[in-house]
């Protein structure tokens, strides 16, 4: 029975999700301030975090900083800001997905369960878990420990990051189509290639590469992204 916690300030939506939740077979615990919510993270062992930016004590963005600094724990944020800047930036920043305010049970249903199978896969014989060693020239990962390195150089990659890697590099040389990212890592069968595109750039900046200059993260306009080793 996956875990839930809610981090909203509003009485009203805070009791129409834990409802929601509890009929669909969750467990779920409800906070409403960032404060609270890192505390319940740091006791607890949620399999996600449903947080609502609009908090009381602490800006929306920042709690999430926070709660990473805590726990890979999944977090889908609610926010009233339709706003592509903003999504991007809480992207970046170490949401696994968002909600735009005002949004339905059944959109909140198919993020959760989406959110859900991709950390079961993470943490079962998913595609990360093909090899449990993988070089690509000065590319080394290490699949069980979810550690990577760059010409024996550490790097610190996001989940999402880490994931996007993996499944590329145990295919060097093969042209994956952004489908198949979004069905094989973000195990989604639908989705806004701007998400690929932000963890893309964000990893091809850790890689120490730019799109212009790629060196190991190579984008064929219209098919796919293929990942192989510098010439």
């Amino acid at each position: 029975m996956p875990s839930v916690l809610v981090v909203e300030d509003d009485h009203f939506v805070r009791s129409a999700l834990i409802r929601h939740l509890t009929d669909a077979a969750h467990t779920v615990r409800s906070v409403g301030t960032a404060l609270e919510a890192l505390r319940e993270v740091a006791q607890f062992g949620f399999d996600v975090v449903i947080l609502d930016l609009g908090l009381p004590d602490l800006d929306g963005s920042e709690a999430l900083k926070m709660l990473r600094g805590l726990s890979d724990v999944p977090v889908i944020v609610a926010t009233a800001r339709d706003d592509e800047a903003e999504i991007v930036r809480l992207l970046n920043a170490g949401a696994d997905d968002y909600l735009v305010k005002p949004f339905s049970v059944a959109h909140l249903s198919a993020r959760l369960d989406a959110v859900l199978r991709r950390a079961r896969g993470r943490a079962g014989a998913g595609p990360a878990a093909e090899e449990q060693l993988i070089r690509v020239g000065g590319l080394q990962i290490d699949v069980r420990r979810r550690q990577a390195a760059l010409d024996g150089v550490p790097l610190d990659l996001t989940r999402r990051e880490f994931d996007l890697l993996t499944f590329l590099a145990a295919r060097p040389g093969v042209v994956v189509a952004r489908r198949e990212l979004l069905a094989e890592v973000w195990q989604q069968s639908y989705g806004d290639d701007q998400t690929i595109d932000v963890h893309l750039s964000w990893l091809r900046r850790k890689l120490g590469e730019t799109a212009a200059r790629p060196r190991y993260l190579h984008t064929l306009r219209g098919v796919g992204v293929k990942l192989e080793p510098p010439a």
